[in-house]
C-alpha cells in the first residue's frame, strides 16, 4: 500500500493512493498513522478493512495539499556521510560505522510544501534520501531481523544550512533541524511494495538541472545494517523515521560551493517512491 496523508496544515486526514495514482480518504477506518497505528498491524487492518469498504471511500480531489504521510514520530534519526563520494565532496573520512544525528520533528512539512531559507543562513543545501519508517519497536535488533521492524520507506529532502552544521560549534543538529526543512512524502509504501531497498535510483533536481542521480546501492552501511546500528544505541519506536544519507551532488560539492536562493525549485525522486517538488523562499 501507499500510505498518503491530505488536507490542510494540521487538519490532515489518513488516505491510501490506489495503483492508479487515485486518492482514497480512509478515515473512515479510524486511526491515522500514527506510533498506534504503526506498532498494532494497522497497515494489515486498514487492508483487511479496504477489502470491504474501499468501493464507498471518498475520492481525494487532484488539487488538495498533501501533508507528511504520518503523524509526528517521537525522531527522526539521520545517518550522514552514507555514501563514499558524498563524503569526499564533504571533505571528509569514509566512516568506520554510521554517523548519526537527529533532525528536529518540527523540520517535518508536507512534500510540496515550501521550504524557508532560515533567519541568517547563508548556505542552505539539498538532499535526496531514502527514509525508512519504522514498524515495530527496535531494541538490540539482529541485522537478519531489521526488515521485520520496518513498516515502510518514503522520500524525504533532508535541506541542509551549512554553515550552522559545520561552522558553528557543537553537533549537527543546527543546521539539520530548521523549520520546513524535512519534506516528507509523498507516500509511505509498505515494504511488499518495495523489493529492494538497497537498489533504488534516487534523484535531485535545482531549477531543472540534474543536481544528485545515484543509487541505494551505493551506500556503506545498508538499510538493515542501520536500523540494526541505531536499535543498538536506542529504542526506535512505531512511526519513526530514519534517514539513510545522500549520495553525491550537493551544493556543498560544487566548485564553487552552490546553496538554494529564494525562487530555486527543488524537484526530487526515489524510485517506487514518487516525487516531490519544493518552492525556495526567504525567511519574513
Amino acid at each position: 500500500m501507499k500510505l498518503i496523508r491530505f488536507g490542510a496544515v494540521g487538519s490532515e486526514q489518513p488516505g491510501v493512493q490506489l495503483e492508479d495514482g487515485t486518492i482514497i480518504d480512509v478515515s473512515a477506518f479510524g486511526s491515522d498513522y500514527n506510533e498506534e497505528f504503526f506498532g498494532n498491524d494497522g497497515i494489515g487492518k486498514l487492508k483487511t478493512w479496504l477489502e470491504t469498504n474501499q468501493a464507498s471511500c471518498p475520492t481525494v480531489a487532484d488539487d488538495v495539499r498533501l501533508g507528511v504521510p504520518l503523524t509526528r514520530p517521537s525522531k527522526i534519526v539521520c545517518v550522514g556521510l552514507n555514501y563514499a563520494q558524498h563524503a569526499a565532496e564533504a571533505g571528509m573520512d569514509i566512516p568506520k560505522e554510521p554517523v548519526l544525528f537527529f533532525k528536529s520533528t518540527t523540520a517535518l512539512v508536507g512534500p510540496n510544501d515550501d521550504v524557508i531559507i532560515p533567519k541568517n543562513s547563508e548556505k542552505s543545501d539539498w538532499e535526496v534520501e531514502l527514509a525508512i519508517v519504522i514498524g515495530k519497536k527496535a531494541s538490540y535488533v539482529e541485522e537478519a531481523d531489521a526488515i521485520d521492524h520496518i513498516a515502510g520507506y518514503v522520500l524525504h529532502n533532508d535541506v541542509s544550512e551549512r554553515a550552522f552544521q559545520i561552522e558553528k560549534s557543537g553537533q549537527w543538529c543546527k543546521g539539520k533541524g530548521c523549520d520546513t526543512f524535512a519534506p516528507v512524502g509523498p507516500f509511505i509504501a509498505t515494504t511488499d511494495e518495495i523489493e529492494d531497498p538497497n537498489n533504488l535510483n534516487l534523484w535531485l533536481k535545482i531549477n531543472g538541472e540534474m543536481m544528485q542521480n545515484s543509487s541505494t546501492s551505493d551506500f556503506i552501511f545498508n538499510v538493515q545494517h542501520v536500523v540494526s546500528h541505531i536499535s543498538q544505541f536506542m529504542t526506535l519506536l512505531p512511526g519513526d523515521i530514519i534517514s539513510t544519507g545522500t549520495p553525491f551532488g550537493v551544493g556543498l560539492g560544487l566548485t564553487p560551493p552552490t546553496y538554494l536562493k529564494p525562487g530555486d525549485v527543488m524537484e526530487l525522486g526515489i524510485e517506487g517512491l514518487g516525487v516531490s517538488k519544493q518552492l525556495v523562499k526567504a525567511y519574513k
